[in-house]
């Protein structure tokens, strides 16, 4: 298997966070954590890198809620900070181990989902 240096550089880039963090907030502008997160991107960003580059980040507290569509389900939703975290570690990581997924591995891959399984099926 190859090994790749420098990951946690890339990740902690100020564009990939920035990137991430428009990722993240896809359907979710408008809601209260995320508006307070935004009114001062730039800030919160570079608090956010120097945090990872320092190795003094710490996840926040999952918040869980019950939903009922369409069926009854329990949801854990990170805070908004941990998934621009999520998001900017998988802007460097999904490109490296995609390539090595089979072509019939379907889970939690982009083009790939239940449906595709099916049709190939």
């Amino acid at each position: 298997m190859k090994r790749y240096g420098n990951l946690w550089s890339s990740i902690t880039e100020f564009d990939n966070l920035l990137f991430a963090a428009n990722k993240a907030q896809r359907g979710k502008r408008f809601q209260e954590n995320v508006l307070a997160f935004n009114y001062n991107l730039e800030a919160e960003l570079f608090k956010l890198q120097a945090e990872l580059q320092s190795k003094t980040y710490h996840p926040g507290a999952y918040k869980t809620f019950e939903i009922f569509e369409p069926k009854r389900r329990i949801i854990s939703a990170a805070p908004y900070r941990d998934r621009i975290v999520h998001h900017a570690l998988c802007n460097i990581i999904v490109p490296i181990f995609e390539r090595t997924f089979i072509g019939d591995s379907y889970a939690n891959r982009i083009g790939f989902g239940t449906h595709r399984a099916l049709e190939d099926v």
